[in-house]
């Protein structure tokens, strides 16, 4: 939850800087990428519980390692469809559309997978996080100079973004070892380290088309890419090496608490992006008195939703 409430601070750094988001994005992939071989062979190599990377790649079946593959490239395509829709819509429309639904999506369809944890206060938790942003939109619906845009490419923008959103985690999961903590792990199923690495790969290699077609439709070229600076590529790595690890030990954790309720946890991401926004960048000094109303309700309702989540692993 950290990690992904905190990671685009660096895209927020280098945009102040001017660099341009689908430049950024690409130096965001590295860092996606050179965290998942970080962490697969250091994490996932050492101590004497489960199986080591370098042992499960020799075990792991390729239906294994297409499905973790598949799973990056359908995170890295959402993210470019949420910006797009953004773009198209408005964040107050796409923000909570497209997040909104990929929690109820990814949390619905991970229960079904591994139904583990209290059902009652998991969907009552996710309901909250849902009200919450909504109430996130209408306050970013009050500041000035907000422009309201609608129109059926944006909502459909943004229903796509949110289901393909949604998808990744669940489709992530079913490359992994169910005990993955335990040896011997599931035949040719993979263990969280090496299934990182596999969707690190596809989220890079789906990178070389996505991103290519959205620089050019931008007007850029990888000649300026070249051309950045050196402090302006290492934030970008930063930037995906943070999300890298707040995926990494989200999906560490679904061991114990279920995939349903760690990616529900995962998504109060928003609550610690909202605090990031609110209190340090201050990205609502200009707002109307009465937009911080909304701004404690949606805090609260992030809080009692996150809480409620937690209570469903006990």
């Amino acid at each position: 939850m950290l990690g992904w409430g905190s990671w685009a601070n660096t895209q927020k750094l280098a945009g102040k800087s001017h660099w341009p988001f689908q430049l950024y994005y690409w130096d965001y992939t590295f860092g996606v990428f050179l965290f998942s071989l970080l962490f697969a062979f250091t994490a996932g190599s050492f101590g004497d519980g489960g199986q080591s990377a370098v042992s499960n790649l020799s075990t792991a079946s390729s239906n294994a390692i297409v499905a973790a593959l598949l799973s990056g490239a359908l995170f890295n395509l959402a993210n470019v469809l949420l910006v797009a829709a953004i773009d198209a819509a408005g964040l107050t429309v796409a923000f909570p559309l497209g997040i909104g639904l990929a929690l109820v999506i990814g949390t619905v369809t991970s229960y079904r997978q591994t139904p583990r944890g209290n059902p009652a206060y998991l969907f009552a938790g996710v309901a909250f996080v849902v009200v919450a942003m909504l109430c996130s939109a209408g306050a970013s619906a009050r500041l000035p100079g907000q422009t309201r845009r609608g129109g059926l490419r944006g909502i459909v923008l943004s229903v796509a973004a949110g289901c393909l959103m949604g998808l990744f985690y669940p489709q992530l999961m079913t490359a992994i070892s169910p005990e993955f903590n335990r040896f011997p792990i599931a035949p040719g199923r993979l263990t969280p380290y090496t299934a990182a690495v596999f969707f690190a790969i596809g989220l890079l290699l789906s990178n070389v088309v996505i991103n290519t077609v959205i620089i050019r439709l931008a007007g850029l070229s990888y000649r300026q890419y070249l051309s950045g600076t050196a402090w302006l590529h290492c934030i970008g790595v930063l930037g995906g090496a943070i999300w890298m690890l707040a995926l990494c030990v989200n999906v560490l954790a679904s061991g114990t608490a279920g995939p349903a309720i760690s990616y529900a946890l995962g998504q109060g991401a928003t609550l610690v992006a909202a605090i990031w926004g609110v209190f340090i960048w201050r990205e609502f000094r200009s707002a109307p008195r009465s937009t911080y109303t909304l701004i404690g309700l949606m805090f609260a309702s992030y809080v009692i939703g996150l809480v409620l989540v937690g209570m469903a692993v006990l």
